[in-house]
Formats: C-alpha cells, structure tokens, sequence
C-alpha cells in the first residue's frame, strides 16, 4: 500500500515523457536539400510524430523567448537585407497533473522577410524535441560532417583576429587575474581550409538564394572564400540551409 503511495506521488511528467518515448519512435529523413544532396528532418516531420505521442499521453509544450538579438548581416544580389535573429528560448513540458521539466535552447535563422524569428523557433522547438523526447538521429548521409557529435571533433578556432584579444563580458582579457588564458597566449594550430569542392558548394548556394560573397566573407572575417576553415564552412552552410530560394524573396517583394 506505501508502495502505491510512492508511486502516485510521482510527478505525471516524468511518467508522460517517458510514455512519448515509448511512442514517438524514430523521425525519419524524409526531406531532401537538392544543392547538397543530403536528407534532413523538416519542422513538419517533428510535428506530425510527435503530435500522437503527445495527445496520447497528454503532453503539451509552451515556448518562452527569453532573449533575442536581431543584426543585419548583409544584402542579396537584388538588394533584400539579411537579417540574422538568435533568440534563447525556454520550453516547458508540462502534464496534465501540472507537473512540468523546463529545457532551454538556442534558436539562430536568416530570412529577407520577417520570417527569422519564425525559423529561430522552429529550429530550437526540434533540437529541443529531439533531446527531451531522445528522438534518434542518424549522420547526414551526403554531408556527415555538418552534424558530427561535439565529441567527435575538435574545432580550432583563432582567439585572436584582428589583433584583439577576446574579452569577457567584464570587458577583461579572457583568463584568470585579467591575463589572457593560455589558449591565447600560444599559437594555435592552423585551422584545416576549405576544400575546392566546399568553395564551389558555398558559390552553388550564393548562387541559389543571391547572397553575395562579400557578405559571407564579411560575416567570417576572411577576405576570400578560400581563406574559410572547415569549420566556418560548416556555420555558412547551416546559415544557408535556413536561407531561401531568391526566386522565393523576389516572390515576397
């Protein structure tokens, strides 16, 4: 009889999520990018799994903007601005009892029109999903090396560009006592370069939504494409996968 007791005093939540994993199964990659050739899970997917996994064992999510910055990074070849929203968003999942578990993630999209938020939320609903409800993922087949697990790489990013050292928000050098850490005292390794054929992808996809290299090479520092590293590579393409067709903007102008 103590044992029913304990139990029942469960919060619901943790007993619904669970029942949404037991139900939601796997998101297959229905969607295809046809400049890169990869398959990807959309927005849609996620809703249309999840939605009778959450129904049946009555979940529902409730989205917070807790932070949001929005920057104009650019201009298109027909001279639509760019603009870049990151938003920080908290979702709670709550049951029917009350009982509730809170997951805060970033969300990042680019849009001519005003639909950068939109993609900002989107994204961070599906990542959000994916890690609360334990959604399997598989390597992008085409392009594995756009969704690596972090473990699995190690980015060598330049602490330094321009002459400046990086500051923390106290407006000192990073390290401790307001020296610079030792990541920025020694010379890191040079980061791996961009390959011809991820040149010519990034020139594929400017051609495709009219972005001009001026502003990619702007938004990364560099002054030429070649000059891009691998990893810069991969946060262009990510930019760009939220990017639309220019024959889409020249439809919304």
């Amino acid at each position: 009889m103590e044992e029913k007791q304990e139990v029942g005093q469960i919060p619901a939540i943790y007993r619904a999520i669970a029942g949404v994993i037991a139900d939601v199964g796997t998101v297959s990659k229905d969607n295809v990018n046809k400049q890169q050739g990869f398959k990807y899970r959309s927005i849609d997917d996620v809703y249309d799994a999840l939605h009778p996994a959450l129904a049946k064992n009555k979940v529902f999510i409730v989205p917070e903007i807790l932070e949001q910055t929005r920057e104009i990074v650019g201009t298109t070849k027909n001279g639509a601005r760019m603009t870049q929203v990151i938003c920080r968003i908290k979702f709670t999942f709550y049951a029917e009892d009350g009982s509730h578990v809170e997951a805060v993630l970033i969300g990042e999209g680019m849009d001519t029109g005003d639909k950068a938020t939109n993609k900002a939320m989107a994204i961070a609903y599906k990542y959000a999903c994916f890690q609360v409800f334990c959604i399997p993922t598989e390597e992008m087949q085409q392009e594995p090396e756009l969704q690596k697990d972090p473990d699995g790489e190690c980015p060598q990013e330049a602490l330094v560009k321009s002459g400046k050292t990086q500051k923390n928000a106290k407006g000192k050098p990073n390290g401790s006592a307001g020296r610079p850490s030792a990541a920025v005292e020694q010379q890191p390794s040079p980061a791996e370069k961009v390959t011809t054929d991820m040149v010519n992808t990034l020139k594929s996809e400017m051609n495709r939504t009219g972005v001009e290299e001026k502003t990619i090479c702007s938004l990364f520092g560099v002054k030429a494409l070649t000059e891009m590293d691998v990893l810069q590579f991969k946060k262009a393409m990510r930019k760009f996968e939220a990017t639309p067709d220019k024959k889409e903007e020249a439809a919304h102008e």
